[in-house]
């Protein structure tokens, strides 16, 4: 395997202790991990049992880093695919189905062949069947309304939708710093 033989990713986290990001979960593999302990650039907080080993030198991998120069957050998200589904928490927008990214598509609200823009504001996550169904009509011809108003979203709101999504691979050592700042349950 290109990593050694074995997967032992580190949580990032940005120098006030947060994920730099939670969709895509902001995580390096174990050689740039350990490339950044070397050169003092992170903190590590938490490791993992496995040990890489050099004839001098022996270490334990680590599980959760913190940088130590803080790198402020885009102030405005980019508008893709992906970003539009996840303000959409991956539903369609007209039947509410939850989907997979793939099975997924955008629809043109104001459609574009009747002067409607590819922006935040006028693009919604929908479903193929939806997608096909609405065509080119207002919403209003074919009684298909969003269930919620296309709108920029902020970075932090992405981040906060982006929790709900936990990647396929969350290690024990990691929870501590990926939830500590939700509510908590009654």
């Amino acid at each position: 395997m290109p990593d050694g033989g074995f997967h032992f990713p580190a949580l990032v986290l940005n120098a006030d202790f947060r994920p730099l990001s939670y969709f895509p979960l902001s995580t390096w593999n174990w050689q740039d991990a350990v490339k950044a302990v070397f050169l003092d650039r992170v903190s590590v907080l938490s490791e993992y049992e496995k040990e890489v080993r050099s004839p001098s030198f022996s270490m334990r991998l680590p599980s959760v880093i913190a940088l130590r120069d803080f790198i402020p957050s885009a102030r405005m998200p980019a508008f893709t695919r992906f970003n539009v589904f996840l303000r959409d928490g991956f539903s369609c927008q007209y039947c509410d189905h939850k989907r997979s990214a793939p099975e997924l598509t955008f629809d043109h609200v104001v459609p574009r062949a009747r002067g409607g823009r590819t922006s935040w504001e006028n693009v919604v996550t929908a479903c193929g069947a939806c997608n096909l169904r609405k065509g080119s009509k207002l919403p209003r011809e074919c009684n298909m309304i969003p269930r919620q108003e296309p709108r920029r979203p902020t970075s932090w709101e992405l981040q906060d939708r982006g929790r709900g999504f936990p990647p396929n691979y969350l290690h024990e050592s990691w929870r501590d710093f990926l939830y500590w700042d939700s509510e908590l349950e009654n």
